[in-house]
């Protein structure tokens, strides 16, 4: 059973809110997570700019059913193209059009700015500063917003339609200060949004519980066969996890010498191919580095780091991944900032992000690369951390409080979509702007 946050119980309280009002303690926001029955913001979107994106953007916006205004009092979004933004003199477009209206924006709003590729833009310093704006941003926000920025590729502009929906949606409710690149790429929409994965296979590893049963539950929902794999002392939670997605179950120990070549056979056999693979599946055994042993040193690179470059060599030599194929890997904020007591992990997890890096660009055009980096995310793991850490966690971040399980899902599931393709090569960090890192 995951502990609840007490603490945010408390601080929506009316004395919660006394006490947080007059001391300034952290204000954790309730966010406003993806729901059927909702629509994806709370308001309209004022849109701003001049650039080569605006036309596209609102073509988008239209599309997902919510307003575009040019005025108003109250706002969901506030989303600004600064692809067009050519001098440092012309910055000043940020000022002029965020602060009238910055604080309009209503509980858990969405900041998105759009810009140009730095090295693809005119003046590169410009388009660099955008960085700093939009983490700024993020962290002024209150009540759950979030900021992101977008570098679109010139001839990108077809390609962003996937991103938006997820950034202009409570799907992104726990991602902020975000910087994500979309280059080209040939797109087609699918014919229902809502079920973007339809007709698709997808492979997750360590499927049982957790943020891996998170990731089951999200792709079937979006139309996807879940293949759910995890060790077999895991089977009656992945036969479950499995039927209550409408998937399939493997059981394998994928750190196996016989693995990769077990999965390719499985998918063939089974599906004829595979056209999604999230690497989840992961372990921690946490000691300082003079006292970790060589055991918990190997088991951890093992099953984090080697199992995930053996499987994914072995599904592109066997040419198992269909055409517009997601290869997905799970880092974590411990691979960009580092934490005591894993140095394995930590070592394991940047492996992922290099991992992005190396195969993003060799096998660009049949597959896109990504990865996801989870901050403090309320998991058993997570509620057995002893409670000062686990506060610490929880509160040290631009929303003041942890994510949830279906945060990582939701981003993996907008890498995992058929319309995602120009999105390659990102490492996405879901972790409410975490200030470890930063």
């Amino acid at each position: 059973m995951v502990r609840m946050d007490r603490y945010q119980s408390f601080a929506r309280s009316a004395l919660g809110r006394f006490v947080v009002g007059k001391v300034g303690l952290p204000d954790p926001y309730p966010l406003r997570r993806h729901s059927p029955d909702q629509p994806p913001l709370d308001g309209p979107v004022l849109l701003g700019g001049s650039g080569r994106l605006v036309e596209p953007v609102g073509a988008i916006v239209k599309s997902m059913g919510l307003d575009l205004v040019t005025t108003g009092d109250r706002y969901g979004a506030l989303v600004f193209d600064a692809s067009g933004i050519d001098t440092v003199e012309r910055l000043r477009e940020l000022h002029e059009f965020f602060q009238p209206v910055i604080r309009a924006l209503g509980p858990c709003g969405r900041v998105v700015v759009l810009g140009t590729p730095p090295e693809r833009a005119e003046s590169q310093i410009a388009q660099r500063a955008l960085e700093g704006f939009t983490r700024s941003v993020g962290k002024e926000l209150k009540r759950g917003g979030t900021a992101q920025l977008v570098y679109v590729a010139p001839g990108a502009e077809g390609a962003i339609a996937s991103t938006l929906r997820f950034l202009l949606s409570g799907r992104s409710a726990y991602v902020s200060g975000q910087v994500i690149r979309i280059g080209p790429a040939d797109v087609v929409a699918p014919e229902d949004w809502d079920r973007p994965l339809a007709g698709k296979v997808a492979l997750v590893t360590g499927a049982s519980r957790g943020i891996g049963a998170a990731i089951a539950e999200v792709l079937g929902r979006d139309g996807a066969h879940v293949v759910c794999l995890d060790v077999p002392a895991q089977g009656e939670d992945l036969s479950a996890v499995a039927n209550r997605v409408g998937g399939t179950t493997l059981q394998l120990d994928i750190t196996a010498p016989d693995a990769p070549a077990r999965i390719v056979e499985h998918v063939t056999q089974r599906h004829g191919g595979v056209d999604i693979v999230v690497h989840n599946a992961g372990i921690t055994r946490d000691r300082t580095l003079g006292r970790m042993d060589e055991d918990r040193w190997d088991a951890v690179i093992a099953v984090n780091l080697g199992a995930q470059e053996r499987v994914n060599e072995a599904l592109f030599a066997a040419e198992v991944v269909r055409p517009n194929g997601r290869i997905i890997g799970v880092s974590s904020i411990a691979g960009i900032a580092g934490n005591v007591g894993q140095t394995n992990y930590a070592t394991s997890k940047a492996g992922v992000i290099g991992m992005v890096d190396s195969l993003s660009g060799r096998v660009a055009g049949r597959a896109t690369v990504n990865a996801v980096a989870p901050g403090f995310i309320e998991t058993k793991m997570t509620a057995a951390v002893p409670l000062f850490i686990r506060e610490a966690g929880r509160r040290m971040n631009s929303m003041s409080q942890g994510g949830l399980p279906v945060d990582v899902a939701e981003t993996i599931a907008w890498f995992a979509s058929p319309a995602s393709a120009g999105v390659n090569g990102n490492v996405v960090r879901v972790c409410g702007q975490s200030l470890l890192g930063a």
